[in-house]
C-alpha cells in the first residue's frame, strides 16, 4: 500500500541550536492508526508540524499522496485542507467567540457557501457529541469540552489526515475513554489519525503502527506486539510495558494460558484466552 504521507531524512533544528530532528524517515499508509511514542523532546510534535507545513525541512522532505510537498501559499492551503492537527493545548486553537463560529471559521475560509459550511458543521458537532454547545461561548467551555470542539473544527475541514497531539492530555479517566472512542469513531470513517501519547496503554490496544522517538530520531517501529515485546527497545526508549502484556505474560508463567497463547491486544481478546474454570478461579 502506497503511504499517503512520508517523510524521508527529515532534519531540522531550532534557532537556538536544538536539534529536533535528525534523519527521520517514516511513512503513514492511508486508513490506518499511527501512534508515535516518545518522552518530551523526542521530536513528535517538531515531526507533526512538518505534515502539514507549518514547518519546513532544511535537510530531507515530506510526500503527500506520493508527491513532494511544494510550499508555494496555494499547495499549502491544498496540503492544510488534507492534513489537519488537533494540538494538544486547545486554548492555542480557539480565538472565536463560540462554538458555531469556530468550527465554521475553517470552512468559510475555503470559501464554501453558507449551506455548505452549515452542513459541515453540524456533521462536526453531531460526530463530536457537543450539538448541545453550538451557541456556548468558547471561554465558558470545560477543557474536555476544549478539547472536542478543536476536534470538531478540524473535522469540518474534511481532511484525510488528522493529526492528535497529545489528544488525553490532562483529562481525566472518563474524558480520555471519551476521546478514544472519539477518534475510533473518525478511524471507521475511513479517516487517517497519526496521535502522539506518553500512554502506552493506549498505544498498545489502539494503534495499528508505533514508532518510537527518542533524541530526534525514529528508534524503532512496528505493530504494537512488535514493539512491547521488544525488551531492549522499551529499555532504550524508557516505555513500560502495557498492563494488558504484564497480566498476559503473568498468565502463562502460572500456567493459566498455555506458552503458544496468541499475544492479545485488547481486554477482551486476553479474557478469551484464558479457560473458563480459571477465569473462575481469577474472580473469587
Amino acid at each position: 500500500m502506497a503511504p499517503l504521507l512520508e517523510a524521508v531524512k527529515l532534519s531540522f533544528t531550532y534557532p537556538d541550536g536544538t536539534r529536533a530532528l535528525q534523519n527521520v524517515t517514516l511513512s503513514i499508509p492511508p486508513g490506518k492508526k499511527i501512534a508515535v511514542l516518545g518522552p518530551n523532546g523526542a521530536g513528535k510534535s517538531t515531526l507533526f508540524l512538518h505534515f502539514n507545513g507549518i514547518l519546513r525541512p532544511q535537510e530531507g522532505c515530506i510526500y503527500f499522496a506520493g508527491n513532494r510537498i511544494d510550499y508555494s501559499h496555494k499547495a499549502l492551503i491544498n496540503l492544510r485542507r488534507q492534513v489537519g492537527i488537533v494540538f494538544q493545548d486547545p486554548d492555542s486553537m480557539l480565538f472565536s467567540a463560540s462554538v458555531r463560529q469556530e468550527i465554521s471559521f475553517g470552512p468559510l475560509n475555503l470559501g464554501l457557501a453558507r449551506d455548505e459550511v452549515a452542513q459541515r458543521v453540524e456533521a462536526a458537532l453531531v460526530a463530536t457529541g457537543i450539538a448541545d454547545l453550538r451557541d456556548k461561548p468558547t471561554h465558558f467551555l470545560s477543557y474536555g469540552q476544549k478539547k472536542r470542539v478543536a476536534i470538531a473544527s478540524v473535522l469540518a475541514m474534511e481532511p484525510r489526515v488528522i493529526i492528535f497531539d497529545e489528544p488525553t492530555a490532562y483529562l481525566d479517566p472518563r474524558s480520555t475513554r471519551e476521546v478514544m472512542a472519539l477518534l475510533a469513531d473518525i478511524s471507521r470513517q475511513g479517516k487517517t489519525i497519526i496521535l502522539s501519547t506518553h500512554d502506552v496503554d493506549i498505544a498498545y490496544t489502539w494503534a495499528d503502527y508505533i514508532y518510537i522517538m527518542a533524541r530526534g530520531r525514529v528508534i524503532g517501529a512496528g505493530t504494537p506486539a512488535e514493539i512491547f515485546c521488544d525488551a531492549a527497545l522499551l529499555e532504550t526508549a524508557d516505555l513500560a510495558r502495557p498492563w494488558l502484556l504484564e497480566v498476559y505474560e503473568d498468565l502463562k508463567n502460572k500456567g493459566w494460558l498455555p506458552a503458544t497463547a496468541p499475544v492479545p491486544q485488547k481486554k477482551e481478546e486476553l479474557l478469551g484466552l484464558i479457560p473458563y474454570r480459571s477465569r473462575s478461579i481469577l474472580a473469587i
